[in-house]
């Protein structure tokens, strides 16, 4: 038996993760549970069938009760929208949960928004993306490892707050250091570098997310006294939330096949900068500019006419320049409101107050 198992053309759990970009132990849940069909385990190592697609969650609705706990971002975020959710909830579809049963989030950042949705209405499916690789590691590490993340979250934890503020610089440095040399190894998916993530979010400056151009992250350290970095409750929520989300890593544009009539996209990407020093688009090695915005906005019409809701974020040009019309212009064939917003994310802190965002939505939404 054995012997014709190697005959036949087989990849290890590992090979059948990256090919499907689930975590290695995803796969050999999969395979215990007897989700994969030809699988086989031999000297405890499964082995699938190696022209297999990756199998589909058993579970075709998301059902979470609208009355559960509410699930909060795991990690903070520029442009994170959790101020403006009473905003932006009142311009979901009326057919949400009902004849639309799809979510699209192309730039899934903070994910304030995804909860909200996933808290609040069944959904036959729900797709989510983003570029930043690290971001999406993350993202899998939650759905499919969470108890090993926490696991190394809560070590975090006890050795750094253990450690006297004047003195954590160099604990903070090193683990910097450590997430950048993962970065370079180009190892993926990886709990380590999931784990690194959250906790140099909740110990860097301001909590920000930035790279320089060979993608590696260079935020300084932070002046907090107690942070949590390992909050052990909302991850597990966060983990049952994401069990039949489809998490995939690359450029927005690779989400417009997900998307048809029965689809509500919320589309949040890099801020247009309002000024020069205001610029905290650098989540990525790749720049978003004006070209990328004007390139956005065509996608955001493209979705229109397959007759998908669209709702869109993005900064308000008026609030330094009234006669500054980009937006206005690249989505005049949709609805712009101007709302209010508290800049929450600066690094000075002079800068921060409350402005006015762009909130816009296909006619109908």
């Amino acid at each position: 038996m054995q012997d014709q198992v190697l005959d036949y053309k087989y990849i290890s759990a590992k090979e059948a993760g990256e090919k499907w970009n689930i975590s290695q132990r995803r796969v050999s849940t999969l395979c215990s549970e007897n989700r994969i069909e030809g699988c086989t385990r031999v000297s405890n190592v499964w082995l699938i069938p190696s022209n297999l697609e990756k199998p589909k969650d058993a579970r075709t609705v998301l059902k979470i009760r609208p009355d559960s706990r509410a699930i909060k971002p795991f990690i903070k975020w520029a442009g994170g929208k959790g101020q403006l959710l009473s905003e932006i909830n009142k311009r979901y579809p009326s057919e949400l949960g009902k004849t639309i049963t799809r979510y699209v989030e192309p730039f899934i950042g903070g994910g304030a928004v995804l909860f909200d949705v996933l808290s609040k209405f069944d959904l036959k499916e729900v797709i989510i993306n983003d570029i930043n690789a690290d971001l999406v590691n993350l993202y899998q590490s939650i759905q499919s490892n969470v108890h090993e993340l926490i696991h190394i979250l809560d070590a975090y934890q006890n050795d750094y707050l253990s450690i006297e503020i004047e003195d954590r610089r160099p604990a903070y440095g090193k683990k910097r250091d450590r997430f950048n040399a993962i970065h370079l190894s180009g190892q993926t998916p990886n709990i380590e570098k999931a784990a690194l993530f959250i906790f140099l979010n909740k110990t860097c400056f301001n909590g920000l997310y930035r790279v320089n151009k060979k993608g590696l992250y260079n935020v300084p350290i932070g002046s907090y006294k107690n942070p949590c970095i390992c909050d052990e409750s909302n991850l597990l929520s966060v983990s049952k939330a994401l069990q039949n989300v489809q998490i995939h890593c690359g450029s927005y544009l690779e989400t417009e096949k997900f998307i048809d009539e029965n689809t509500f996209v919320y589309v949040d990407p890099p801020y247009r900068p309002l000024n020069a020093t205001s610029s905290f688009t650098s989540y990525t090695e790749f720049a978003f500019g004006d070209i990328a915005q004007a390139e956005l906005a065509q996608f955001a019409s493209r979705i229109k006419n397959k007759d998908a809701k669209i709702l869109l974020s993005n900064s308000d040009p008026k609030n330094i320049d009234e006669n500054d019309t980009f937006f206005d212009d690249i989505y005049k064939e949709f609805i712009i409101d101007r709302v209010h917003a508290t800049r929450m994310i600066n690094s000075k802190s002079s800068s921060r107050g409350k402005i006015t965002e762009l909130l816009i939505a296909s006619t109908g939404v």
